[in-house]
């Protein structure tokens, strides 16, 4: 069975209710940013990263799923992508883009994550 791509791993190391606002996110090739807002509700959970100057600026959307481990004690998330691939994830306008059913398809896709939201077969 495929995890859920807006859930974290149980794995992870997350606890509901941990703030994560402010880690910073390591990509497994380097840090990529900060976490700027996030949500670990049950089926909708994602890391809204702030890349500053890395990508000029930009905000990205990471699902849940990606995450495979958060360090309380350095204040890091640790995602199994590359800054490659998150970079070059579906832009993410954050008005727009949050809650909208075809936007997750294509991060699911993007990222190569299964369950529901993910790759569409």
């Amino acid at each position: 069975m495929t995890e859920h791509v807006w859930s974290y791993k149980p794995t992870a190391g997350h606890l509901a209710g941990t703030e994560l606002t402010g880690y910073k996110v390591e990509a497994v090739d380097g840090s990529i940013g900060k976490v700027d807002k996030h949500s670990d509700e049950a089926g909708d959970a994602y890391l809204v990263v702030d890349t500053g100057v890395w990508i000029f600026g930009k905000e990205v959307l990471i699902p849940a799923g990606a995450v495979v481990r958060i360090d309380p004690d350095e204040r890091k998330v640790f995602v199994d992508r590359t800054k490659e691939q998150i970079k070059n994830a579906p832009e993410f306008v954050r008005d727009t883009h949050l809650h909208d059913p075809d936007y997750r398809h294509q991060l699911g896709n993007h990222y190569g994550l299964g369950g529901p939201f993910g790759p569409i077969v």
